[in-house]
């Protein structure tokens, strides 16, 4: 700017070819010159003021917010010591006088802790250990009021109160400003008694950080600018910037201010053309990078795009329903597989909380328990997944297979829980179906058996039986012809006699096969374990309770020793018993089904040891004129019943040496008991069992 304004000036001279008007153009020149300079200096060093008072009441603030969150966290702390010792009695306070003197140690700030009743009396008390007893001068009687203002303004907040600060003169003879802080506590509604903090003013200054506080000095003051506490020391400058900022505190305001020397700026600072120059490349710089980042953004938008469509086109074709919740239990997304499973749209589910109109009413009350108990992350849901119950739009039930996991954001937070769903009612139509065909292949070959046992017992007894018949025939004859000859010879009589005592035998021998045939089958005795025995039979009560919606639940007694038994009709014994039951709760239609499998001992008797069995349903019970008929042959309540069941079991029961009996089950059903033995002398020898005893 200078040398134009020369030239300018040379050529106006020049122009003018007169020498006052020469020194008058340079006169102006320098004028204009030294007005631009003083101008551009005295904007600078405006610039610079504003740029020193902007940075120190951005200090201030900064410095206002921490001290604020230093307060907030001891207000934690102090919350965290009283919850610890909530419980402790009023006469021993040790453990809680020893957790304060150390939040005293870490927190210089808090000068004295006070544990005080509902009437603030004080219970325990703890001094800081960096300096005399504040309160060792004058007492403590004197800061009561104080004390009782910021404990009422703690009840009418509900949370923290502080007190106006004031002065406390020390033993040696300088003094301190101080403030209380009162945390009310409450059991069941009721207040049990407070906290009381009491706070240096000069060590509250000292929570501001270093490089804050470096070079300034900080203070608190009251509104008419008396100083009440002081940190840090004045520095050197001719010019003092100050700033002041209110820290509102509940019960308490005070006024934070920061004062900073810095001398004024004596030069233009020549950096600001290469500042500028500089901000200029920068700017060009970085909308250089803006362009090239926008350009990776761009493609990052439309791979980003081709990825949902990507995922939207393979959910659609998912026929595996999905579905999404938030931590509120709010369904946030659901894909089409799920909406055609329970026949609402997305617009009908998307928002929903519980209960969902997919649940069935007879089950919302456990649906209900069991998220609760998933949003409160308590329990992780089984990698496996678990079965449950749905109702369609139309009203009809189907069981499905849900599959939980959490949800987390990009951050690594959970957000909420994805779901995935698998109709499984083909899949139980076909174990259904299963089932059946297995029973009635059991019922086949059961009666194939009976058949053939009742082929070969007709076709190995029809010779020995024709021949009895055919000698007691010609018996019969010989005693008519002996009637009229007193003197006959009795030995053909007696050769026909021989004759049927030989068949009658054969008889005898060939049933002996038969059953010994029979008895082929069953297996020996031995020691099993109560557990093997339930979970042998597990499978099959599972199956059929999973048919019939019933919860069974198995209880095994600790350390039971094994039960001496042919494994194979006590098994059947059990299954017997656990169907009846279920049926029974079926037949009469009971909501809430529970089947309890249970093993514990039955006593000792002569040195012998037994177990005792016991299945448990919540059915209708078992009608009084049913229950003297109820281990009756071919009595049944059943329309396509035997009536063998319960018999054949008892029969089972007491070959084995113990015995079977039923009672009423405590509100509604029954359960039937029987007891094994547990030591090999117990058992009686092995009899023959009957044929339908192991396919009962």
């Amino acid at each position: 700017m200078s040398p134009r304004l020369s030239a300018a000036g040379t050529r106006a001279a020049t122009a003018l070819r007169a020498p006052g008007h020469r020194w008058s153009l340079w006169v102006w020149l320098i004028a204009l010159v030294a007005t631009l300079l003083v101008t551009l200096v005295w904007l600078a060093g405006r610039y610079e003021a504003t740029q020193l008072q902007t940075r120190i009441e951005r200090d201030t603030a900064e410095a206002v917010a921490e001290i604020r969150t230093a307060l907030t966290r001891n207000v934690q702390s102090l919350q965290a010591l009283q919850s610890m010792h909530a419980g402790s009695p009023a006469g021993s306070q040790v453990g809680w006088a020893n957790d304060a003197l150390r939040l005293l140690h870490d927190h210089r700030e808090l000068v004295r802790i006070e544990w005080r009743d509902p009437r603030m009396r004080v219970l325990a008390a703890v001094d800081t250990p960096f300096r005399q007893p504040v309160f060792g001068r004058l007492g403590r009687a004197n800061a009561q009021p104080d004390v009782q203002l910021a404990c009422g303004a703690a009840r009418r907040l509900s949370g923290p109160g502080y007190s106006a600060s004031y002065f406390v003169p020390q033993v040696d003879g300088i003094g301190m400003e101080v403030m209380e802080l009162c945390l009310p506590q409450a059991s069941g509604g009721v207040p049990s008694g407070y906290v009381v903090a009491t706070y240096a003013l000069s060590e509250v200054l000292a929570l501001v950080a270093p490089d804050l506080a470096r070079g300034q000095e900080i203070s608190f003051t009251e509104a008419d600018g008396t100083r009440l506490a002081l940190h840090g020391g004045s520095g050197r400058g001719r010019r003092v910037f100050t700033a002041q900022q209110l820290l509102d505190l509940p019960g308490n305001t005070l006024v934070l201010r920061m004062d900073s020397w810095s001398g004024a700026p004596d030069l233009f600072p020549n950096v600001l053309t290469a500042l500028v120059t500089a901000m200029s490349i920068a700017l060009l710089i970085v909308l250089f990078l803006l362009g090239k980042d926008m350009r990776r953004r761009q493609q990052v938008e439309q791979d980003l795009a081709e990825a949902l469509a990507f995922r939207k086109a393979m959910e659609d074709s998912l026929v595996t329903g999905l579905r999404a919740r938030d931590l509120a239990g709010r369904i946030t997304y659901v894909n089409p597989a799920f909406c055609a499973m329970v026949g609402f749209s997305a617009e009908e589910l998307l928002g929903h909380s519980t209960p969902a109109p997919y649940w069935p009413p007879e089950f919302v009350g456990e649906y209900q328990k069991r998220q609760e108990i998933r949003l409160a992350g308590r329990h992780a849901p089984p990698r496996e997944g678990f079965e449950s119950v749905f109702m369609r739009k139309d009203g009809s039930r189907f069981p499905v297979l849900i599959i939980e996991a959490p949800l987390i954001n990009a951050q690594g937070v959970q957000t909420g829980w994805m779901s995935a769903f698998l109709d499984i009612s083909e899949q139980r139509r076909i174990e259904e179906l299963s089932r059946a065909s297995h029973e009635r292949l059991q019922a086949t070959a059961r009666l194939a058996t009976v058949g053939e046992m009742a082929s070969l017992l007709s076709h190995e007894l029809n010779q020995p039986l024709a021949a009895i018949s055919s000698y007691a025939t010609g018996s019969l004859n010989l005693l008519q012809a002996r009637a009229g000859l007193p003197d006959a010879e009795p030995a053909d009589l007696r050769l026909a006699i021989q004759r049927i005592a030989q068949q009658a035998e054969r008889a005898g021998r060939v049933i002996k096969s038969v059953h010994d045939f029979v008895r082929r089958r069953d297996k020996a005795r031995e020691p099993v374990r109560p557990e093997e025995l339930l979970d042998a039979v597990m499978p099959l009560v599972s199956l059929q309770a999973r048919k019939l919606r019933v919860q069974v639940e198995t209880r095994v007694a600790p350390s039971l020793p094994p039960v001496v038994c042919d494994r194979t009709m006590v098994e059947q014994v059990l299954l017997n018993l656990a169907r009846n039951a279920m049926q029974a709760m079926d037949e009469a239609r009971v909501a809430h089904r529970s089947l309890v499998l249970q093993v514990r001992r039955a006593g000792e008797e002569a040195g012998k040891g037994w177990l005792e069995f016991s299945v448990a349903d919540q059915g209708p019970g078992i009608a009084p004129e049913v229950r003297e008929q109820l281990f009756t042959p071919f009595f049944t309540t059943k329309a396509e019943g035997m009536g063998l069941g319960l018999s054949l079991c008892r029969t089972v029961v007491e070959q084995h040496g113990g015995f079977l009996a039923f009672e009423p089950n405590r509100p509604r059903g029954t359960i039937f008991r029987f007891t094994l033995p547990t030591d090999a002398a117990a058992v009686p020898a092995p009899q023959a069992a009957p044929l339908a005893a192991t396919t009962a």
